[in-house]
């Protein structure tokens, strides 16, 4: 019911629409957008293996003995929390990245959202390791368990399993921030729908059109989430 009920509600926005809906013009730039989807996807995925390797080293830093690097962590995420993604991502495209000879804007935008989504994954990784308890640890050393059998009978399976679900979530948080990356002229999806509008005029299809590919790509990625608290939950 829920769902027809969303379903009622696009269809009516559609109909009221001043001209007759169709995606009859979209045809022939079923590559183009084939593309934007692509590429959206392969920038996630490439967003999402870069901050989970800049956010464990953000975490080793936070918990370090070196007051230095401590402090250092927690300036930089509090740096990035006040700025906004399409900032971040015009300053790394347009001022850091020439500042070192970079010029090459797509990296750069890649870059800013690795950069943003560390200190997530940082929290992350903290959530994770703190649910070791220190009883673990003494459990541990009494048994006499060696660092390869911590790891990988006590610490990796209980760590992973906190650890997906918000994985998942932030996931899903590159991918809706990676339409961000048109004002690079990164043919992502949302580049690729405005480049396709912008020859059709065919704006309130393409729009609903776009929308309906985001939901394609985070919607079976929130179930899976859900799923997979429920099924490790128990």
């Amino acid at each position: 019911m829920a769902i027809i009920t969303i379903a009622a509600f696009v269809a009516f926005v559609i109909l009221r629409q001043s001209s007759d809906f169709s995606l009859s013009s979209f045809e022939p730039y079923t590559y183009l957008l084939s593309q934007g989807i692509i590429n959206t996807i392969y920038v996630s995925i490439i967003s999402l293996l870069g901050s989970l390797v800049l956010g464990f080293i953000l975490y080793l830093l936070s918990i370090s003995k070196v007051k230095y690097f401590n402090a250092l962590t927690d300036v930089f995420t509090e740096i990035i929390y006040g700025t906004p993604l399409l900032v971040l991502i015009i300053i790394m495209a347009f001022v850091i990245g020439p500042a070192f000879g970079t010029f090459n804007r797509n990296a750069m935008g890649f870059t800013a959202l690795i950069v943003y989504m560390a200190p997530y994954m940082k929290n992350v990784y903290k959530s994770a390791f703190s649910s070791i308890s220190e009883e673990q640890y003494m459990a541990m050393d009494l048994f006499g368990f060696t660092p390869y059998q911590r790891y990988r009978y006590i610490i990796i399976p209980q760590v992973i399993r906190i650890l997906m679900p918000p994985l998942m979530n932030n996931f899903s948080m590159i991918i809706k921030g990676s339409a961000l990356l048109n004002v690079l002229s990164y043919t992502e999806l949302f580049y690729a729908v405005k480049v396709v509008t912008s020859q059709t005029f065919a704006f309130v299809e393409g729009y609903i059109l776009m929308w309906v590919f985001y939901l394609m790509i985070t919607i079976p990625l929130s179930q899976a989430t859900k799923y997979i608290e429920k099924k490790w939950s128990l």
